[in-house]
């Protein structure tokens, strides 16, 4: 126990310049109290569809997760160089099929995090637009407390 407010604090990353900033915040909380912080890529496992003869849908999952790998790579330079201690973890087999929120929410919890933080926005694109963003979903379905770091040039 390290008497912080956090003990165990999740971030979830996946190369946005969002994440990135959300990877600062989580850094800014876990240093004076020298918290943990897991750095969390969760593969989107929803199979995109494509109107196109053929494709093969194992090398766009091969890239999705060779993407999740140097976003993970990227957050332990970036814990390291903080001098906070950190895991990094790579879920490719999500707990909710296609819901990155409750697959993010689920590997917190069974971490045991007490500080979810994510950014509001990331690389989603369409797909955001129609089925909600991951940052809603993850506060809707959330266990423990999520601290929502906003996007440079973000305004609603």
């Amino acid at each position: 126990m390290t008497g912080a407010a956090y003990n165990k604090i999740v971030v979830a990353v996946d190369g946005s310049s969002t994440s990135t900033l959300a990877l600062n915040e989580a850094v800014r909380i876990a240093g004076p109290g020298g918290a943990t912080v897991l750095a969390l890529y969760v593969v989107d496992n929803a199979m995109p569809l494509f109107d196109a003869g053929f494709y093969d849908p194992s090398q766009v999952q091969k890239a999705i997760v060779e993407s999740g790998q140097r976003a993970l790579e990227d957050a332990a330079s970036r814990l390291a160089a903080a001098n906070v201690k950190y895991e990094t973890r790579l879920v490719s087999d999500a707990a909710v099929p296609g819901d990155i929120g409750a697959s993010i929410n689920e590997a917190a919890r069974q971490w045991g995090a007490d500080l979810l933080v994510i950014g509001t926005h990331g690389r989603r694109g369409v797909r955001r637009l129609v089925l909600g963003s991951v940052a809603e979903a993850l506060i809707r379905q959330s266990t423990m407390p999520v601290l929502l770091v906003r996007g440079e040039g973000a305004a609603d």
